[in-house]
């Protein structure tokens, strides 16, 4: 049997530990396509198949779960040797993968990122965007950024970006002139409103406090969306009431476009940290990031 190319060895593993060709080639920067052709090159090399693909899953043969289980410490521990050479160099090279929620990728990350890659010119930083919770080592990235209600006990959170953000009410002034202005979350029951739902389907309520005791309103939608573009669009026109993240919001609260609705009950909660696995060989890049983002806190300090 001729020699297996490492390169094919490594994108079977990624699908593998995916379980899907489109999300290992978003994760690798290639096509689809690409990753079917490596496996196929790959099955027709070891005479054996090792995934079975339809439509819509991929899941591993006998075969494919014995190799992955022997590959993929054998894979970690050549990503290992590799990164150790960063010790030799001046600054860190290499690959630093981040899976972030819309609002971090929009209004947190943007200005951290910039001043991260003068820095460290030769990091290549590698951002998803996903608002629903995953694994961040399942899903093959060095860390995460979540809020700490979604943090794992078992991971590291390091603080990033603001200490606190804020959930706020708004209202075109043509909603507030036709139908008022709600003055209680109870209101809100009799409102039209704007709600967001993530990608896995679940659909936010609006929380609420009131003399220590939390409750949340589930109210009537005129719309259901999972972009906040839209969403802000569609609260401007003057169709409902929409609450969400304060700097989503901002720029059309000071231009007049959208007005404060509820503002007795804003809700202010921790911002989000960056997490990563306390128990795995920390990558330089990461290691890189790690550092400059505890420095940031320190001058913000």
């Amino acid at each position: 049997m001729s020699e297996l190319p490492l390169a094919d060895l490594d994108a079977f593993a990624t699908v593998a530990r995916l379980r899907s060709f489109r999300a290992a080639g978003k994760l690798r920067g290639v096509s689809a396509s690409s990753l079917s052709e490596a496996m196929r090159r790959l099955e027709a090399r070891l005479g054996v198949r090792l995934l079975n693909r339809t439509t819509r899953t991929v899941t591993l043969t006998d075969a494919g779960e014995r190799l992955l289980e022997r590959l993929a410490p054998g894979l970690a521990e050549i990503e290992s040797a590799i990164d150790g050479i960063n010790s030799f160099r001046d600054t860190p090279v290499g690959r630093l993968r981040l899976n972030v929620p819309s609002i971090v990728a929009r209004n947190v990350l943007p200005e951290i990122a910039g001043r991260f890659l003068r820095q460290y010119p030769g990091i290549t930083l590698e951002v998803a965007t996903e608002d629903s919770f995953v694994d961040v080592l399942a899903e093959g990235f060095d860390a995460g950024v979540r809020y700490e209600e979604a943090l794992h006990q078992d991971m590291i959170a390091v603080p990033i970006g603001p200490r606190v953000q804020r959930f706020v009410g708004a209202a075109a002034p043509s909603y507030v002139a036709e139908h008022g202005a709600p003055l209680h979350p109870r209101d809100l029951l009799h409102h039209r409103c704007i709600l967001h739902r993530f990608a896995n389907g679940h659909i936010v309520s609006w929380a609420f406090e009131e003399e220590g005791r939390q409750f949340t309103i589930s109210p009537p939608a005129c719309l259901i969306a999972g972009t906040t573009e839209l969403e802000v669009s569609v609260a401007i026109q003057g169709l409902g009431v929409i609450f969400g993240f304060e700097e989503f919001l901002a720029p059309a609260l000071k231009s007049g476009e959208l007005v404060p609705v509820l503002q007795d009950w804003t809700q202010s909660f921790s911002g989000p940290f960056l997490y990563y696995h306390g128990r795995r060989h920390m990558p330089a890049p990461l290691r890189a990031f790690v550092d400059f983002i505890k420095a940031d806190q320190r001058r913000a300090g």
